[in-house]
């Protein structure tokens, strides 16, 4: 009886959640395209939701068909005609223009203070709500949070003006599941800039659009209020919230609106896109190189512990960045003292047997990469087997000839660099010299057998041939230590 093998459409429907009925949340008013381009999300919100599997496959091959006949404004290249039309102008406004009009609002909106203390308040408070929030509570399940939390979470982490937590989870996941290829929505292939803000400040490529299981976060009726109402939401938390805070106590509002509000969500954004760009950028790889990302303190930094992505990529699910406790990863002190306080439970983490294994086979993997480039010698299996009186023969004609474990070696040429003089291989010429190599004359180094191995030129037939010489010295001398023991 054969075993089932399993069904590759199936399993990707599963993995993308089209292979049940989703809740079906839509923001209301123009809210849904403050969260992406139609083309890359509608499949999310509405299809997702509506359509089986081979619709939507369906769906996907007549735009790829439609796309092969006339190439998408992504794949044209940038001219003075048609540069506008590359760019996602909504993005533009919110990430780029509003905020370089707050800039501009400084000259004459004098920075308090208070307000100062009230921004960088906020850009706690924000930048937390998406690192423990929309980053490792929604997007990863790292961990469970009571609504008190969930519900603090959801409203500040609007104020960061990046879209719903449904539309950043779904984005999120996605990246995970795609990272480093054209799916990815920020693939860091294509260079700093882009995956910093070049990949929202134009328009995507909808042959690439994919697909992740959300139906978890829209179970969540925080999920969906928010989603449904973000546009007011964040317009209140973002912008208005600091200004009426500001205004009610030191009677700034306007202070309140630039500084803790627009340009605090500009520096929470700028910190956010750097886990996309930075963290692929610079850094070590301990866990995985065939990836993009990296572990690096600077990073870290500047995004309240998301730093060390290589760790976070092999181990998504685990409510740390930072496994040592001198790294800096506020969001995983945060996330464990809300659980201290009964706020979050179900705290993942990886074994450290499984992260252990993940940092040795990395270095084993560099090792061997370094052993590859050396130079070893001939494996015994591709040398010629000689006969001993094939061998007897040949050392007659050329002088350096030695066997050593089983093996010819060709020592002609190490006859003046020998440490110990020319004469001592030169007695051992044309004999076996396997015991005098071995600590009978000399206990040689590890270097010397390394070296050794690279003189091999044949195996002499049932001779014993072993290719860890420097193995059998050691068990040469173990035998000749316990003898002396005896006598």
């Amino acid at each position: 009886m054969s075993l089932e093998s399993v069904d590759i459409t199936a399993a990707n429907a599963v993995a993308a959640g089209t292979n049940k009925a989703t809740r079906r949340i839509v923001a209301s008013g123009i809210g849904g395209k403050l969260m992406g381009t139609k083309s890359m999300t509608s499949v999310t919100a509405e299809e997702l939701a509506q359509d089986s599997v081979s619709e939507i496959l369906a769906k996907d091959k007549a735009l790829r068909e439609k796309y092969t006949k006339v190439k998408h404004i992504s794949e044209q290249p940038w001219t003075w005609s048609n540069w506008y039309l590359h760019v996602n102008w909504l993005n533009f406004i919110l990430v780029v223009f509003i905020p370089a009009l707050a800039f501009a609002a400084t000259t004459q909106i004098k920075l308090k203070w208070e307000t100062a203390c009230w921004a960088i308040l906020c850009y706690v408070f924000t930048g937390l709500s998406i690192t423990a929030g929309y980053h490792r509570l929604w997007s990863h399940r790292c961990y469970q949070a009571r609504l008190p939390v969930r519900i603090f979470y959801g409203l500040f982490g609007a104020a960061a003006v990046e879209g719903s937590i449904k539309w950043w989870g779904h984005s999120h996941r996605i990246h995970h599941r795609y990272t480093d290829t054209d799916r990815d929505p920020y693939d860091a292939r294509r260079g700093f800039w882009y995956s910093h803000m070049g990949w929202m400040l134009t328009i995507p490529n909808p042959k690439f659009k994919a697909r992740a299981d959300i139906s978890d976060l829209s179970d969540d009726w925080v999920v969906r209020v928010q989603h449904k109402y973000y546009l007011p939401i964040m317009f209140f938390m973002a912008f208005i919230f600091p200004g009426v805070v500001a205004k009610y106590f030191w009677d700034d509002f306007w202070g309140g609106f630039v500084y803790a509000g627009v340009l605090r969500a500009f520096v929470v954004q700028q910190a956010t896109f750097c886990v996309n760009s930075l963290a692929h950028w610079i850094g070590s790889q301990p866990f995985d190189d065939r990836r993009t990302p990296r572990d690096h303190v600077l990073t870290a930094l500047v995004t309240f512990g998301e730093g060390y992505h290589n760790f976070h990529h092999e181990f998504p699910s685990d409510y740390r960045n930072a496994l040592k406790w001198y790294q800096y990863d506020p969001t995983k002190i945060v996330i464990y003292l809300t659980s201290k306080v009964g706020l979050a439970y179900n705290l993942k983490k990886f074994s450290q047997n499984a992260i252990d294994q993940g940092i040795l086979q990395q270095k084993q993997k560099k090792l061997n990469e370094m052993r590859q480039k050396l130079n070893w010698g001939p494996q015994l299996s591709n040398l010629p087997v000689w006969e001993k009186s094939e061998f007897f023969e040949k050392s007659k004609e050329k002088k350096g000839l030695v066997i050593i474990s089983g093996i010819v070696h060709d020592c002609s040429s190490f006859l003046e660099e020998h440490p110990g003089g020319p004469s001592l291989i030169r007695t051992s010429s044309g004999k076996d010299a396997t015991v005098a190599f071995n600590g009978g004359v000399y206990a040689h180094s590890n270097a010397a057998h390394n070296l050794l191995a690279t003189l091999r030129v044949a195996v002499i037939k049932d001779g014993g041939a072993s290719g860890d010489t420097f193995g059998d010295q050691l068990a040469f001398l173990a035998k000749k230590e316990i003898s002396q023991l005896k006598k």
